[in-house]
């Protein structure tokens, strides 16, 4: 079954998108465009430094991106190369990050809540930021529609 832009529409998918990945970025300790390339990757399921460059191209430069999400547990090694006939490392996103997406994917299809415990980064209550965002959290579990 092909969906269609009604069907997303009619699911709410996007409605609260913006709020669930600064949550997700705040939490993990992530950049906007690392979340989002992540999420590029683990859609590919398995793949090779140069489509990381290649996923790279429509996000802001950062050099140090590759090393940050490997070192961080972001991305690991499925296949190491060889210099005889493997030419090239595979790679795929950690099961940390797959989890992470997964639990993105059932907050934005209202199978989950965002949490709201005072281990939440934004109960803190540190900003007006912080704050502005409990009050969104705290809208989008009343939603009945999402």
């Amino acid at each position: 079954m092909k969906l269609s832009a009604q069907d997303l529409r009619e699911l709410n998918l996007f409605k609260y998108y913006r709020l669930v990945r600064k949550w997700a970025c705040k939490t993990y300790d992530l950049k906007d465009a690392d979340l989002e390339l992540l999420v590029y990757l683990d859609c590919k399921s398995r793949f090779t430094r140069n489509n990381f460059i290649d996923g790279s191209y429509t996000y802001s430069w950062d050099k140090n991106r590759w090393e940050r999400l490997r070192k961080n547990g972001w991305i690991e090694v499925w296949r190491h190369r060889n210099r005889t006939t493997i030419k090239y490392s595979i790679y795929k996103t950690s099961f940390k990050c797959s989890q992470l997406i997964s639990r993105i994917y059932r907050i934005l299809l209202g199978e989950e809540d965002l949490p709201t415990s005072e281990r939440n980064v934004f109960y803190n209550n540190k900003s007006y930021t912080d704050k502005v965002f409990n009050k969104a959290i705290d809208d989008m579990i009343k939603d009945k529609d999402r």
